[in-house]
């Protein structure tokens, strides 16, 4: 009656059901979960020089920001059996004349399950040059540094979080040489 290609298109289509629903159970066990950590966040160096932009044809000089930064943070709490890996990245966040809001990324790092997760830089320098398009880092009071993630998990959503704390940086109001 059924022929054998029959009965293993049966056998495959409810074995990819089955495991649609247990993909689906793991994902419900961690999607409420939080992802929130303290992060403590500092600087030991702040300078502003004023470089040629030779990304651009014009040649004209921006504010280069140059920061070593502390951070300490232990991600072990958002390892659960669903997560595969974690991509931290640190930001900067500032207002200029120019801009309303301007965000750079400063820093990253992939931290996979088993590694290492907690955290415990001193002087670390950035890893992506902070550039700003104009004059707006010079004398600027208010640079939030911040730490956010995205959980990689195995199976389920990808949130993208923000850790639990900021610092606030201040530019000198002379340009380094």
């Amino acid at each position: 009656m059924n022929t054998f290609l029959s009965r293993v298109n049966t056998i495959f289509a409810f074995t990819l059901s089955v495991l649609a629903a247990l993909t689906f159970g793991c994902f419900l066990t961690t999607v409420f979960n939080d992802n929130i950590a303290p992060v403590q966040i500092g600087t030991t160096k702040a300078a502003v020089k004023n470089v040629a932009n030779f990304a651009a044809s014009t040649r004209e000089k921006n504010d280069l920001g140059q920061i070593a930064f502390d951070l300490h943070v232990d991600l072990a709490p958002l390892f659960n059996w669903n997560t595969k890996q974690l991509f931290l990245y640190m930001t900067a966040e500032y207002e200029t004349a120019n801009n309303k809001l301007n965000q750079v990324v400063l820093w990253d790092k992939i931290i996979k399950r088993g590694e290492n997760s907690k955290l415990d830089f001193k002087s670390m320098n950035t890893k992506y040059y902070f550039f700003d398009d104009g004059n707006g880092l010079r004398g600027n009071k208010n640079v939030t540094l911040s730490l956010a993630w995205n959980v990689i998990p195995n199976a389920g959503t990808l949130p993208r979080v923000k850790g639990d704390g900021r610092y606030i940086l201040k530019f000198p109001n002379e340009y380094r040489q």
